[in-house]
């Protein structure tokens, strides 16, 4: 593909960045490939705005060959590049850090953050220093430290309650009351999250807040409640024609979904999947089909008179058919005898 080495050539960081993932289909052999890695890495190092881009694609790559520190040496080696460079330094720990996160190693985010930290509170940062303690507390809930995440989350929310900061505010309560949830505090998480839905402004946040509101009636048994609250993060997110949100939303509900299947609590599912269905009922005739299928395959399941097969039949969304498909399959074992 001679558009992207072209761009390796000339070092045009945007252009590399734009045909990645084509050139990576074309590349035959190992070898090849770790001689691009080893280009890339040097590049990483000359780019600006998107050295940290970069280095992503290239610890994805490693990560893929079971050489994840190599990636991830490549934002460390970015941080030593900026050690004296005020901002840019900043800028740096934060992406490693974040790199730490993103592939799952808490204690080292932890570790780095903290090192943001000391000097965020040596510039008088306020916001940033809020926004790192919050990282910090996301990563102590991911080492099931869920206390001292919530120790640290209470100090960030202060201060962007302080600084007026509304949305990230919001943003803090959401996790926090995420946190009371996973200590089976619910009824302070049920007040965060009647704090968050008294006036919502941000779309995202309260479809978020839906979903963990759905949470946590589940686990109090209140199932109708948790799938009122899911049709409710569903219909937000349809109602700002915002795809990805509305992606978030549907997810969420089809996991508590197959959740419940997992569990055999097929009685829960069909008692409420009408509230659902009906909501689409005037807005989108495969979503209403799609519920209504959940509806009689958990009656299926539950050794109750259905309909199944003829409304699966009615549904024309592959994707559809295949999230029936998985949900139909759970809990059906296959023996296969070798003869």
């Amino acid at each position: 593909m001679e558009e992207f080495k072209k761009a390796l050539e000339s070092k045009d960081c945007q252009k590399v960045l734009e045909y990645l993932d084509d050139y990576l289909e074309i590349i035959e052999s190992e070898k090849e490939l770790r001689d691009l890695l080893q280009e890339l890495e040097e590049l990483a190092l000359e780019c600006e705005e998107e050295a940290y881009e970069l280095a992503h694609e290239i610890t994805h790559i490693y990560a893929h060959l079971d050489e994840l520190e190599r990636g991830l040496d490549v934002y460390r080696r970015l941080v030593e590049k900026y050690k004296d460079q005020g901002e840019k330094y900043l800028d740096a720990l934060y992406h490693l850090a974040d790199a730490y996160e993103h592939f799952g190693m808490p204690d080292k985010a932890i570790e780095t953050y903290e090192k943001l930290l000391e000097l965020e509170r040596e510039l008088g940062n306020k916001k940033e220093e809020a926004l790192t303690l919050a990282h910090i507390a996301i990563n102590y809930d991911e080492l099931e430290e869920t206390e001292k995440a919530i120790e640290l989350m209470e100090k960030a929310s202060a201060m962007f309650k302080e600084l007026g900061d509304e949305r990230n505010y919001l943003v803090s309560l959401l996790d926090l009351a995420h946190f009371y949830y996973e200590l089976e505090d619910y009824k302070r998480a049920e007040e965060l999250i009647s704090e968050i839905l008294k006036a919502p402004r941000d779309t995202e946040i309260e479809v978020n807040a839906r979903i963990i509101e759905a949470e946590i009636k589940a686990a109090q048994e209140d199932f109708k409640g948790a799938f009122q609250s899911l049709k409710q993060a569903l219909l937000k997110a349809l109602e700002v024609d915002d795809e990805e949100l509305f992606s978030i939303a549907f997810e969420a509900v089809y996991n508590f979904i197959m959740e419940l299947f997992e569990e055999k609590m097929y009685k829960e599912v069909y008692e409420n999947m009408d509230s659902l269905a009906d909501a689409f009922e005037d807005i989108n005739e495969e979503y209403e089909k799609f519920f209504t299928a959940v509806k009689e395959l958990a009656k299926l399941k539950d050794g109750l008179d259905n309909e199944y097969d003829r409304v699966y039949g009615t549904i024309s969304v592959d994707e559809f058919k295949e999230l029936l498909d998985e949900l139909k399959k759970i809990g059906t074992s296959v023996l296969s005898v070798r003869l």
